[in-house]
């Protein structure tokens, strides 16, 4: 990371202990609200303050670590978990005019806000304003640490706008010129959606926009909070584009084959970026084993499952049973075609966090490939089964046009190695289950389709039947 000139800020702060009492009633009723709280349709039974830092004398950004019970499944309850959330509240006598009523928290009945009202500042116009100026001026303030390429001269005064489609993330676009990635569940470390398009940059990769400043806190451990990166004025995730093809019948197989030879120019540079290790049988053993056991939690949780658990077991038996070496690397690792868009005639790879539900250490470490391949082999199918009528065809035919541009580009074929594509695909697929039973019931179907195909198959010798 580029070095970068520091100013130390101490504005009078609330201090957590003062906070807590004050906070704790509105944040545990609006908490469970929010899109990005990972513990959907569960209440919040423990609340902290880990970290108050005043950015303005109206906005305070907190670091609150939020316990909850994990999604009960049908054989009790949950567990309890935590997780430590990023928040940026803003406080006034009165509302800001023209917020939305989502973003309003409630009135502060004691402690050093008594009397206030307080509100998503993310969604204030001044308050995301100063973000960006403080993502320009490198420096510290309280536990945050704003830091920038200083290559790049990010000019003041961009309108901003929080964009709505964000689910585990806020992300706030700023003059159509830069989008601010804001991670609202934190972890500690370095987060893969700063390391990874860093390191791409290096590399000279132009599919992926690279970090022109980011900021990170300190306490209560090293975190990375958000990335501001150039935003693709104009463009169209291939989600969007793979509906609008179905919609009118039009043939999706060369968008398909141009994504399959952007994923492959893109894993081609995270293989020059970071180590590439060639794991056997025992990573074949361990791989085998977190599957298994996530299709055995899933099973319990979605009792839809049971009927197919024999045979999506056997292409994890199968996986377990390879002991060929093969080459592991740095991949995307939550690879869709709402991860790809298409800007100036060009396919762009975008949002290298990972699945966030998954530990950072996971997440940044060295995969097959064939995992992010898996991802986006199930997305065709998603918007195959998504669309009424169903369309099976148009996925099989998009499949192979990505799997053949993948190819054409990288040298090698994924479908050279069918039973660890076969295996991650399985995995993909219990997963799309567990997180459409919990959050979209009606979605469920799709995921299922997909479940009753991997079950029937002894093994993936072909792509195509």
């Amino acid at each position: 990371m580029p070095k970068t000139q520091t100013a130390t800020l101490r504005p009078d702060t609330p201090g957590p202990a003062s906070l807590l009492p004050a906070l704790s009633g509105l944040l545990r009723d609006w908490l469970p609200r929010q899109r990005w709280f990972a513990g959907k349709g569960c209440a919040v039974t423990d609340l902290a303050v880990l970290s108050v830092t005043q950015l303005r004398p109206d906005c305070l950004h907190l670091l609150v670590r939020a316990d909850h019970t994990e999604f009960p499944t049908t054989g009790g309850p949950g567990a309890a978990l935590a997780d430590c959330y990023q928040l940026f509240l803003g406080t006034g006598k009165s509302l800001p005019s023209r917020l939305a009523p989502a973003a309003v928290l409630g009135r502060v009945t004691e402690g050093p806000l008594a009397g206030l009202l307080l509100y998503d500042a993310l969604q204030e116009r001044d308050s995301a304003s100063l973000l960006l100026e403080l993502l320009g001026t490198p420096g510290t303030m309280g536990v945050l640490r704003f830091e920038c390429d200083r290559r790049v001269a990010i000019p003041a005064g961009l309108e901003p706008r929080l964009l709505e489609a964000e689910q585990s993330n806020s992300s706030l676009v700023y003059g159509d010129a830069y989008i601010l990635k804001i991670f609202r569940r934190v972890r500690p470390g370095i987060n893969p959606d700063l390391e990874v398009p860093w390191a791409l940059a290096r590399q000279g990769c132009t599919r992926v926009p690279a970090p022109v400043a980011w900021f990170r806190t300190s306490s209560p451990w090293d975190a990375t909070l958000g990335v501001l990166q150039p935003f693709l004025h104009g463009g169209v995730d291939g989600w969007a584009q793979a509906l609008e093809a179905l919609e009118t019948g039009r043939d999706f197989t060369e968008e398909a084959y141009e994504t399959g030879r952007a994923t492959a120019e893109v894993h081609l540079a995270l293989a020059a970026a970071f180590p590439v290790e060639f794991q056997g049988a025992p990573e074949s053993r361990r791989l085998a084993s977190g599957m298994l056991g996530r299709l055995r939690d899933a099973s319990r949780a979605v009792p839809e499952l049971l009927p197919y658990a024999s045979g999506l077991r056997s292409a994890f038996t199968e996986l377990a049973s390879l002991d060929t070496f093969r080459p592991a690397q740095r991949i995307h690792g939550d690879l869709h075609l709402g991860q790809v868009l298409r800007a100036e005639r060009q396919w762009h790879v975008i949002d290298f966090e990972g699945e966030p539900a998954r530990p950072l250490p996971e997440r940044r470490r060295a995969q097959s490939p064939v995992r992010d391949v898996a991802g986006m082999l199930r997305s065709f199918e998603y918007a195959a089964h998504a669309h009424r009528p169903l369309r099976p065809e148009w996925a099989l035919h998009c499949r192979e046009a990505y799997c053949a541009g993948y190819a054409a580009e990288s040298g090698w074929d994924p479908r050279a190695e069918p039973e660890l594509l076969r295996a991650y695909e399985t995995d993909r697929a219990v997963y799309e289950v567990l997180y459409e039973a919990r959050h979209r019931p009606d979605w469920l179907p799709v995921p299922m389709a997909a479940i009753e195909r991997l079950a029937a198959r002894p093994a993936l010798r072909r792509l195509t039947p």
